[in-house]
């Protein structure tokens, strides 16, 4: 049996969002690999430890070390276990994530080389990152999506009786939250009948900040704060459009989750979204910051029904790509 080790944060258990480590680590379990985990720990210097650790530990069994890689302070972690696989001669793929790593390639480029040029492959879930990564000469990308099991999201059609906005997000500042409050004040003062339900775990004190600035604005929101994967869908069908605020991202789960389920979707046109959301036919695509050109997207949504039922169509068909299904094909091939 093909023995991985994935390396990141996988740290549900202390109420934060479920990310790719366990969502792609459990979809790989089930397609008959050991998968090996490093890091739960909640203090990042006992994480750090604990992924080198457990490569050392595990290094004559391994086969493939998967290394999710951001742009933050995780890039270092990244790096830090690549030398390790270096020094062992093991093979290691980066999963790219977050839609700031160009920048990182540029500002770091000798550390980025030594991590990325030297990986057996570096795995990106857009061809947003990998024609970054090429532009910076890294031939050595393959795109491979992030998943979604298709089954869990039923598909419903939305009346645009009232705006019932729906966010769905880790509250951090790279998401641009308080946009989404501004959102449905400016509706609100244009006289529409208008709600906002804000979805996820605070990242970084996001959390706190928006709800005290929505409560400045005598605006109210509703904050769930994290919930499982089922609830949030079920809750889903009690509103009617997806906002999507980030300032940077790649390949958002939750707007393919979004587009599955049916929901409309408004989302800031950043990074990787051009390439999963294809502008006026899957959904509207508008400019970072900016809560009027959303009010104006969102008024079009509900003005128009029948091209709105036509996008969510094309959003859904897009989404059934993305199902584990088919993204395990694609894993397979990379890990023979």
């Amino acid at each position: 049996m093909t023995h991985l080790v994935y390396i990141g944060n996988k740290l549900t258990k202390h109420n934060k969002t479920i990310t790719t480590i366990d969502a792609l680590g459990k979809g790989l379990e089930t397609s008959g690999y050991n998968v090996t985990y490093a890091s739960s720990y909640k203090n990042i210097v006992f994480r750090f430890v604990d992924m080198l650790w457990t490569v050392f530990k595990h290094r004559k069994t391994i086969d493939y070390v998967l290394i999710d890689t951001y742009s933050t302070l995780n890039f270092y972690y990244a790096y830090a276990v690549s030398v390790l696989c270096q020094f062992f001669n093991l093979k290691y793929i980066p999963i790219l994530h977050g839609g700031n790593l160009p920048k990182r390639l540029k500002q770091n480029p000798k550390l980025s080389q030594k991590l990325f040029g030297k990986a057996y492959i570096n795995c990106s879930p857009s061809e947003y990152l990998k024609s970054s990564f090429q532009a910076f000469g890294y031939d050595n990308v393959k795109v491979i999506p992030n998943s979604i099991t298709i089954s869990n999201y039923p598909f419903n059609k939305r009346a645009m009786d009232t705006i019932r906005l729906l966010w769905v997000r880790s509250f951090s500042k790279l998401y641009n939250p308080k946009l989404a409050v501004d959102i449905l004040g400016q509706l609100q003062k244009q006289g529409y009948t208008a709600s906002l339900c804000m979805v996820g775990p605070d990242n970084d004190g996001s959390l706190l900040t928006t709800q005290a600035y929505a409560k400045s604005l005598n605006l109210d929101v509703t904050f769930t704060g994290k919930l499982s994967k089922d609830e949030w869908i079920a809750l889903s069908n009690s509103y009617n459009l997806f906002i999507n605020t980030t300032n940077f991202d790649n390949t958002p789960v939750s707007v393919i989750e979004a587009m599955a389920l049916g929901l409309p979707i408004v989302s800031t046109n950043v990074g990787g979204l051009q390439f999963l959301v294809e502008n006026e036919k899957e959904g509207v695509l508008v400019e970072p910051n900016n809560a009027k050109v959303f009010v104006n997207a969102i008024k079009s949504v509900i003005s128009q029904p029948n091209k709105t039922l036509k996008m969510v169509e094309n959003a859904r068909k897009k989404s059934e790509k993305f199902d584990w299904e088919c993204i395990r094909i694609k894993w397979k091939a990379i890990l023979q």
